[in-house]
């Protein structure tokens, strides 16, 4: 693993606007999580560490815990279609996105704290489905935060 001094982990990216996260594993060293398209599941991609990590800046940006969570829920919910109560609190955040859009305004502070909220409770939900799949990524304590 290649030294990297002040690189704090864990860490969050937007990498070509998909989720990536860097944690540290249990000898020292570091795992690349990048979140798949068409599951919404973790996938190992340690070959992206030195590009994110030397690259920020371009299409590579650094991203708090909490924007984070939001980012991987806006991408799940975009790329991913279902059933059941995740893909409802998406329909219901795409509800709200609509209408803000329909009357030609920004989401107002109140709906902006709500889509936080459902996005959160989300990503606890889909990660702790994750986890129980057997997903090694899935962390639903991220955002408990």
């Amino acid at each position: 693993m290649v030294e990297m001094p002040g690189l704090v982990l864990p860490s969050y990216y937007l990498y070509y606007q998909s989720p990536v996260k860097i944690v540290e594993t249990p000898d020292g060293g570091a795992r690349v999580w990048r979140v798949l398209i068409d599951t919404g599941g973790w996938q190992e991609k340690n070959d992206l560490f030195v590009e994110i990590t030397l690259g920020v800046g371009g299409e590579i940006f650094r991203r708090t815990a909490e924007d984070f969570v939001q980012e991987v829920e806006a991408f799940r919910a975009h790329y991913l279609t279902g059933d059941g109560p995740i893909f409802a609190l998406y329909e219901t955040v795409r509800s709200l996105q609509d209408l803000a859009d329909a009357e030609g305004r920004h989401l107002t502070t109140k709906e902006r704290a709500l889509v936080r909220g459902i996005r959160r409770r989300t990503f606890v939900m889909f990660e702790e489905q994750l986890r129980a799949a057997g997903d090694p990524g899935a962390d639903p304590g991220l955002a408990a935060g």
